[in-house]
Order: C-alpha cells, then structure tokens, then sequence
C-alpha cells in the first residue's frame, strides 16, 4: 500500500495495524522503511489530533508533594518564607525562575514544568 498522510480515524487505524504486523523486522530494506514512514505518519496524526496539554505547575507540585508524603512548611527552602510557599500553592505568587530551579532539583522533574 502506498502511504500518505493520515487523515481520518479509518486510515488511522489501518496505518496502526499494518505497523503492529511489522514492527519486529529488522532487515534493511523496504519493509523497514515502511515501517519508519508508518511511524512518523501515525505521530503526525497523534500530535495534530491529541495535543499534549502543558501540566498546571502548582497540580504538580500538589501532586509530589502527596507522593512524597511531605508539607508545604517542608518547600520553605525551595521556595522562601511560609507566606510565600502558601501564596505559590494558592496561585496568588507565580514561580521564579530560581524557585523553578530548585523544584526542578528537588522533584527531579524538568524545571520547564514548573514555569
């Protein structure tokens, strides 16, 4: 078959099945490439039709901190004075690049998340 850009659900679905059934080869040659050009396609239509939403930074930091098992008095380091940390988690104080910085080390998370 001979691909082209993916445009509705149906070719999708298709692209899908035919990338499943070959995903394994390993030998260089038309089935490989086949293979890539089924890959970039069916990403092309994931990001166009399923965009990734940024996470909200304070969710994310709600969330590990929950996972983590800690307080918010246990962010005053990272982030300064307990009014500070409380205006953060509340919203009403945005997040600098150096408090961005520190989460990003402590949470070991990318520190664009939380920016």
């Amino acid at each position: 078959m001979k691909w082209k850009v993916l445009k509705t659900s149906e070719d999708y679905q298709k692209a899908a099945l035919r990338m499943m059934k070959i995903f394994h080869t390993e030998e260089e040659g038309p089935l490989l490439d086949e293979l890539e050009l089924l890959i970039v396609l069916i990403k092309d239509y994931d990001d166009r039709n399923y965009p990734l939403t940024k996470p909200d930074p304070i969710q994310t930091i709600i969330v590990k901190m929950e996972e983590m098992g800690i307080k918010a008095k246990d962010l005053v380091p990272l982030i300064g004075s307990k009014g500070h940390v409380s205006a953060v988690l509340s919203g009403k104080r945005e997040i600098t690049l150096k408090m961005a910085q520190k989460l990003r080390d402590f949470f070991q998370l990318p520190a664009e998340v939380f920016l």
